[in-house]
């Protein structure tokens, strides 16, 4: 529990391995087990036919508020799920509690389609910061994390983002058209543009931690969804990345943003990308 003796880097120097536990352990009682053996009742839409929700993203969110919400006795949970049930459990992430953020299948599409590319995803914040990240992609056996001013790692390894080879095109993440509006794909045109090489991206998380490993130079999203973002901006930042919304300022976990925005290795191509979203009409 955090209270007046203890701070939430303290917390996280005691609990960061326990929450690694919880996240594997989850992934593997309710995720796994139905990885490449969905029935089809276990599958549903809930806005539309590109956002779909399945028994491993509810039972997993599920066991991860039980299990996290014990270890830190005060939090509160803003987990996917339970915002699609209850749209007001959002405004917790503006409150003074702690506040566990998660995403128990990002890439659901792709979970449901028997790829490989998705993970699981918790931040723990506090006022607006995120302090804590662990993403974890289970059917790739690959665990990230990130903890403020103390790096970002991938499987205990030590991620630096760094700068992009110089004389090359930018390898550019954007919102996949399908969970787009008009005026979205409109600003994310611009990223289509000399020197850019842009491609729709699949798990947001895998596409952080992309950045994070210096594999992807930038992304440019279009949603600001806190369980989609908080994780891995914390493991962009560790790793010496950066990221802007079109109006050059950081991107808030609370909301508000001028969207798109990016994430991207380092604070210059951070800019640039910044910089063409700017430029959207």
């Amino acid at each position: 529990m955090i209270d007046e003796t203890e701070t939430i880097d303290e917390f996280l120097a005691r609990h960061s391995a326990d929450v690694e536990r919880a996240v594997r352990e989850a992934a593997a009682a309710e995720i796994l087990p139905r990885f490449r053996r969905l029935a089809a009742h276990e599958i549903d839409q809930k806005s539309g036919p590109h956002d779909l929700v399945t028994d491993a993203d509810r039972l997993a969110e599920q066991r991860l508020t039980e299990v996290l919400g014990a270890l830190l006795p005060g939090s509160v949970v803003v987990g996917e799920e339970a915002v699609h049930a209850d749209p007001a459990v959002y405004e917790a992430i503006q409150g003074d509690a702690p506040v566990w953020i998660i995403d128990p299948v990002d890439g659901t599409r792709q979970f449901v389609q028997g790829d490989d590319g998705f993970c699981s995803m918790v931040a723990l914040a506090l006022r607006g910061v995120v302090h804590g990240a662990w993403i974890y992609a289970p059917a790739l056996e690959r665990f990230a994390t990130a903890v403020r001013g103390q790096g970002a790692f991938l499987d205990g390894e030590r991620l630096f983002a760094g700068p992009p080879a110089p004389g090359r095109d930018l390898v550019v993440a954007t919102s996949h058209p399908d969970y787009t509006t008009d005026a979205q794909r409109h600003a994310l045109r611009t990223l289509w543009s000399d020197g850019l090489a842009p491609r729709h991206c699949g798990s947001a998380g895998l596409e952080y931690l992309a950045v994070a490993r210096g594999e992807l130079d930038a992304t440019g999203f279009s949603w600001e969804a806190a369980w989609d973002h908080a994780a891995g901006l914390l493991l962009v930042e560790e790793a010496g990345g950066a990221h802007l919304t079109r109006d050059g300022e950081p991107f808030r976990i609370t909301g508000g943003n001028a969207l798109p925005f990016t994430a991207a290795r380092d604070a210059a191509t951070t800019r640039r990308v910044a910089e063409l979203l700017r430029t959207a009409a």
